[in-house]
């Protein structure tokens, strides 16, 4: 399978199977190494040091989106810390 240096997948899931997603993600992320891959390719990344979190949610009449982007850079870049919480019940 190809190598990619970009990945992007969309298919319609449902809550247990982005949860099951979400959960390997977490567990990846703290391993250092996150692997996705589908029938159009693979790409490995390695999350280390300081991450950025950035969630946004919007409801709209029948439309509602939520994400999530993590992103980190190789030169150690200090984002400002800022709390959050998040409530999964």
């Amino acid at each position: 399978m190809k190598q990619n240096s970009k990945f992007t997948h969309e298919s319609l899931q449902d809550t247990d199977s982005i949860k099951s997603l979400l959960k390997a993600i977490s567990n990846g992320i703290g391993k250092g190494k996150v692997q996705l891959e589908d029938e159009e390719g693979v790409l490995t990344l390695h999350p280390e040091g300081l991450l950025r979190l950035k969630i946004t949610g919007l409801q709209d009449d029948d439309k509602n989106r939520l994400n999530i982007r993590i992103t980190w850079a190789a030169d150690n870049e200090i984002p400002e810390k800022k709390p959050i919480k998040v409530n999964g019940k």
